[in-house]
């Protein structure tokens, strides 16, 4: 299946399209070919663009003062990723967003994303879902970082992100759960 048609296929699940409609969104996106290790975005540029993963698998991340990584999110097929708060607010990002294999990412400017919600007004409302769900996903996230343990942070992740722990080097998964390697690799064998 062509990207496009991924794309398209992913916004028929939330929202009704016409085939003119379909036809000015597919127009609306560029198509981004990406080399593992490659960036997307780097901290102090602005986010300009949606980006939706028609292929591969991204994480977003960014580094602290003593320049440790810290993983956001991770992002593989039909997922969106970016630095949100930097795509909202139009001010430097503080993540990188960068391929962890080859990767086909969608992306639309915010200019035609605007000029896309007065041709298409469903696009408003899907991306007004989508940010619902970004919304509930960090809260969520958030609170299970301060009430829940290290093993059950892990547990719920293998549950929730089926596969994508096999895609991405274990200190990733790590950094994500805010917990070191070692920690990690002590508590996948305990749980055996």
């Amino acid at each position: 299946m062509e990207p496009i048609e991924k794309l398209i296929e992913h916004l028929r699940a939330s929202i009704p399209l016409t085939e003119r409609e379909e036809s000015l969104v597919a127009d609306s996106f560029q198509k981004t070919i990406m080399h593992k290790k490659e960036f997307l975005l780097s901290p102090g540029h602005v986010s300009q663009h949606m980006r939706f993963i028609a292929k591969g698998c991204l994480r977003a991340f960014y580094m602290d003062e003593s320049a440790k990584e810290h993983v956001v999110q991770f992002g593989v097929e039909g997922w969106w990723v970016n630095d949100l708060y930097s795509y909202l607010t139009q001010t430097p990002a503080k993540q990188f967003v960068q391929a962890l294999e080859p990767s086909t990412v969608l992306q639309i400017h915010r200019d035609a994303l605007n000029r896309l919600y007065e041709e298409v007004p469903a696009m408003e409302r899907f991306y007004r879902l989508k940010f619902e769900k970004a919304y509930v996903s960090l809260q969520d996230r958030t609170l299970n970082a301060m009430s829940k343990s290290a093993e059950e942070r892990y547990l719920d992740f293998r549950s929730r992100y089926r596969g994508i722990e096999q895609r991405v080097p274990q200190y990733m998964v790590a950094s994500y759960l805010g917990i070191t390697p070692e920690f990690l690799s002590a508590l996948r064998k305990n749980l055996k």
